[in-house]
């Protein structure tokens, strides 16, 4: 089957158009046709070789987390969905961008009605954003929330999931001044440049600060959320997209100053507790084909421009979802 993957890790440069066999469904797993395939942060981070060297057929990895298109096949004795049924999935193993696909069944659900372009951007950024909300972030009706990295594909479901969470004031920061503009159209009650946001969202908030805050970001601007929390605030940590590696929380600051700490990996969560991501999926599928939860489509394009989106999003230069076309080579 065609699949787009690297040998070896790098820059953007390594990934290229390649051919590996498609793969078969074991038990209680699903082969899927797909359709489109979404792109998140992680797979920048599997090309990059922070999750390790390439180790998959014929000294391949295949990026791609979460898919949407049609189940081609069950594995066996698996009870699933219907083969020629339309699912989104999501993929912890990676392997997304290719023709076809294996996943397990408690990562699979039917798309209903959510058009299959838009149903491929949900899997792992939906379970994502409600997992650092609801989970971890025990958010409650009428608090305030920071987002960071707001116009990101996570950062923007988070800020509608939010709101329809019953969030009073949702606030998002932003790697360029050129993106604040954009706060209306995300959802969002206003947007700020993350270099200066400490002093802005104190402002805004008459000095009180938020009672959640989501960083995907890390380093000194994990370190600055800690000085907006309101009293008994928290920081949901979920990514490093700054790659500054590991830092130290003060535990008598945090117990002075009423402040929390709380962190969020889907794939962790995916392997203790997988059935948490499933009603994530079923929950934000459901919602986005209703339209209770409010959502803009996805950036569309063909998996040929592989290079050049990682090279994009690497550089803060996106904003929302893109998924490729893998049915549409140029």
């Amino acid at each position: 089957m065609l699949a787009y993957g690297f040998k070896s890790n790098g820059g953007p440069e390594v990934l290229e158009e390649i051919q590996v066999p498609t793969p078969a469904p074991g038990p209680g797993q699903v082969l899927i046709e797909v359709a489109y395939a979404g792109v998140n942060f992680a797979e920048v981070q599997h090309r990059r070789g922070e999750f390790g060297e390439p180790d998959g057929p014929g000294g391949y990895d295949v990026p791609g987390l979460e898919v949407s298109g049609t189940v081609a096949a069950l594995g066996p004795g698996t009870a699933g969905p219907a083969v020629g049924e339309q699912v989104a999935a999501y993929l912890p193993a990676f392997g997304g961008y290719a023709e076809f696909a294996v996943a397990g069944t408690d990562f699979v659900r039917p798309v209903g009605a959510l058009p299959l372009a838009s149903a491929a951007g949900v899997p792992c950024t939906y379970p994502t954003a409600y997992g650092v909300l609801e989970d971890a972030g025990r958010l409650r009706a009428g608090e305030t929330v920071l987002i960071h990295a707001a116009a990101g594909g996570v950062g923007s479901a988070a800020a509608r999931i939010a709101r329809a969470l019953g969030a009073a004031h949702v606030f998002g920061t932003v790697g360029s001044a050129e993106k604040t503009g954009l706060a209306a159209g995300l959802g969002y009650d206003a947007l700020f440049a993350r270099e200066d946001f400490v002093d802005a969202v104190l402002e805004v908030t008459a000095g009180r600060g938020a009672d959640l805050v989501l960083d995907p970001v890390g380093g000194a601007v994990r370190r600055a959320s800690l000085t907006v929390l309101a009293p008994f605030g928290r920081v949901v940590t979920y990514g490093d997209l700054g790659r500054h590696g590991d830092w130290t929380a003060d535990v008598w600051d945090l117990w002075k100053n009423s402040r929390s700490i709380a962190g969020y990996n889907i794939g962790d969560v995916a392997r203790r507790s997988p059935a948490v991501i499933g009603e994530h999926l079923a929950q934000a599928l459901s919602a986005l084909a209703s339209g209770t939860l409010p959502h803009t489509p996805p950036t569309v394009v063909p998996p040929a421009e592989v290079a050049e989106v990682h090279r994009r999003l690497e550089a803060g230069g996106t904003q929302g979802k893109t998924v490729f076309d893998i049915a549409r080579r140029g």
